[in-house]
């Protein structure tokens, strides 16, 4: 279960992200919000699951799912460069990910 919270903040991680993005420097008001939103639930979500998990292995699935979840965000919906490099580069993050996940243990 606490894996599942993990994942789950690391998407809304993306959510926030992309909002940032999106609120032009908090000058846009529900996409201000709506980073708000996101960045409360997913930390909040990742403050849940560190009870259960070593925060090592936790953090980085964290991150990892925001980081490429963010690129792809990116590339598929608002026009960033897409390049073979990129998509080897988010493919090496997503193994990472899962490596990591793998060996972490719960508690």
């Amino acid at each position: 279960m606490a894996w599942l919270l993990v994942i789950v903040a690391g998407l809304l991680e993306t959510g926030f992200a992309v909002c940032l993005k999106l609120s032009h420097g908090f000058t846009r008001l529900w996409p201000t919000v709506a980073f708000c939103a996101f960045a409360l639930g997913s930390f909040g979500l990742l403050t849940l699951a560190l009870r259960k998990l070593d925060v090592g292995p936790a953090y980085a699935v964290w991150t990892g799912i925001g980081a490429a979840g963010t690129a792809i965000y990116g590339m598929v919906f608002l026009d960033d460069l897409v390049s073979t490099l990129k998509i080897v580069s988010i493919t090496l993050v997503i193994v990472g990910v899962i490596g990591l996940q793998l060996s972490g243990s719960a508690h």
